[in-house]
């Protein structure tokens, strides 16, 4: 692991712990636990586009504390692996496995060493929500994608557009861009002891590192790996207030204010593996 991962693993196992933990947290692991009304669910967007998942044999990569691999659990899945690189975030999503009666495998490691620490293929390979931009090798991550997708086989990602990692997360008002759109080898540094899912969170761990990823670039990557793309959408909703004023919309969504230019904010795309 270089010093770039290693100090997002610093970061995640804080942020892991804030977000299992604290009673401000957006993820609700209490209301999960006791089945409250209105507690966490898989957000608007994922639920119209994943459809089923009954039947299904899933692995989740970077799966965070596995509170979304034990919805699809749920949600009648036939098994539910996670996998996530803090072992902070493995320990606690074992641990609410347990607590929730669910039966769920999680295994910590870094997704590029996945093939080498997870058996078998998979009916549903599922990745979402802030992903791809911790990891430095587009190309490297979509093969994984693709050798965890067995024949006829899907696979569904879900993330921020990099459109939105091109602005400032703290500004308080509409600004322009000031990241490149386009990928560098060279990762942008952060300083931030905030938290996304806890306002009132303050971090120990400031410094993070993140990589830009076009769409275009995660697309030929897939099709490369082996998987042919059944769909790319793009919405104007994302699952945080990924900038500072943005608002919230329904199903758990933000979107930036009225009067603004609609951008996308995220997208989606789903594969298949064929013979």
């Amino acid at each position: 692991m270089d010093k770039f991962q290693a100090a997002n693993q610093q970061k995640w196992n804080e942020l892991a712990e804030v977000h299992y933990t604290s009673a401000g947290s957006d993820y609700g692991v209490e209301d999960f636990l006791s089945g409250t009304e209105g507690a966490r669910d898989l957000h608007k967007t994922e639920l119209e586009e994943l459809g089923s998942v009954k039947g299904l044999d899933i692995l989740h990569l970077q799966c965070h504390f596995g509170l979304d691999s034990l919805l699809l659990a749920r949600k009648g899945a036939k098994s539910v692996t996670g996998l996530d690189f803090s072992p902070v975030a493995i320990k606690q999503a074992r641990e609410l496995a347990e607590r929730a009666g669910i039966d769920a495998a999680f295994i910590e490691g870094n997704v590029y060493d996945a093939p080498e620490l997870v058996q078998g293929t998979y009916d549903l390979v599922y990745v979402s929500w802030g992903t791809i931009c911790w990891l430095p090798d587009i190309e490297a991550w979509a093969r994984v994608v693709a050798h965890f997708v067995k024949p006829g086989g899907r696979f569904y990602f879900l993330d921020q557009h990099p459109v939105t990692l091109s602005f400032d997360d703290y500004a308080p008002v509409p600004h322009a861009p000031i990241y490149d759109y386009f990928h560098k080898p060279d990762p942008i540094s952060f300083d931030g002891t905030d938290s996304y899912a806890d306002e009132d969170a303050v971090l120990r761990t400031k410094r993070s590192y993140e990589w830009t990823h076009p769409v275009g670039e995660v697309v030929t990557a897939l099709i490369d790996a082996g998987l042919q793309i059944e769909y790319l959408h793009e919405f104007d909703t994302v699952a945080w207030k990924a900038l500072a004023f943005m608002e919230p919309c329904e199903g758990g969504l933000y979107r930036l204010p009225e009067g603004m230019p609609r951008l996308p904010l995220s997208y989606s795309i789903s594969a298949r593996k064929y013979l």
